[in-house]
């Protein structure tokens, strides 16, 4: 599948994955922090922003699709950032292809965690997509409209921020959802699934830097998970940031730049 992908900076290639609901537009602007050091590139996952629809909707397909866009990029070695959903995407490319990966930094995710286990969690991401399908969008004329609508069911105002940074006008005036609601919805378990690395012919990946973010106030990467990490990529370093939570490139921005940046060390 093509990604839609932004592009600005200058120095070696760095990809950054957006998470679940997210787009290349959310890291517009965190972007900025890392453009003197990197050409960054921005992509918009299956199913999100101004990428593709399509009914499938799984980890190795987006993989699939990071490698068709590094390919088409003819950038040689990336540096690799993901967050949670993209951190499992960019995980998966890096067992797959570790050849090509020059760096790999993942943000707040387990990936070999089952987030299905996490009932609370998955619970969540259904009652947010069926909120967002409950949406009759030929009937709201207004944002407000949309928000008041997702906060019968979604209580969180950042999660309905993040929601609503999908909805868009189209030039006849009628409002439609960015993300592909009908796929996520199917394939949410799927999405939630946790990577099998011994589904990979490279274990353990070795030769470039790896770093784990943790964000202080989420429970997405538990501490119990770094052994069973390390087992795949013996290098890891890992660091707990304070007083973040899961959205950790929105709460603390400078302090992810900043990792990002040491990957260049």
């Amino acid at each position: 599948m093509k990604l839609f992908c932004r592009k600005s900076g200058k120095g070696p290639p760095l990809i950054i994955l957006h998470g679940l609901y997210g787009s290349s537009d959310n890291w517009v602007t965190f972007s900025k922090r890392l453009e003197d050091y990197f050409t960054v590139y921005l992509p918009d996952l299956r199913n999100h922003g101004r990428s593709p629809h399509e009914i499938v909707h799984d980890c190795d397909s987006m993989r699939d699709d990071l490698y068709e866009l590094v390919n088409d990029l003819n950038t040689g070695k990336i540096f690799l950032a993901g967050h949670s959903m993209g951190g499992k995407v960019a995980v998966a490319f890096a067992l797959k292809w570790p050849e090509l990966v020059s760096g790999l930094l993942i943000a707040d995710v387990s990936p070999f965690q089952n987030g299905i286990r996490q009932k609370s969690t998955y619970i969540q991401h259904l009652t947010i997509l069926d909120a967002v399908n409950s949406c009759d969008l030929a009937m709201i004329s207004s944002r407000a409209e949309a928000d008041s609508i997702l906060a019968q069911k979604i209580s969180s105002e950042r999660e309905r921020g993040l929601i609503l940074k999908n909805l868009h006008r189209k030039s006849a005036g009628e409002f439609e959802w960015k993300l592909n609601v009908a796929a996520l919805r199917d394939n949410i378990d799927k999405i939630m699934a946790a990577i099998n690395p011994e589904n990979s012919m490279n274990l353990p990946v070795t030769g470039f830097p790896v770093i784990f973010l943790r964000a202080g106030d989420s429970d997405y990467l538990p501490l119990s998970d770094f052994k069973d990490i390390q087992k795949v990529f013996p290098a890891s370093e890992f660091i707990t940031i304070p007083g973040a939570g899961h959205w950790i490139q929105v709460d603390k921005p400078e302090d992810v730049a900043l990792h990002i940046r040491k990957l260049l060390e």
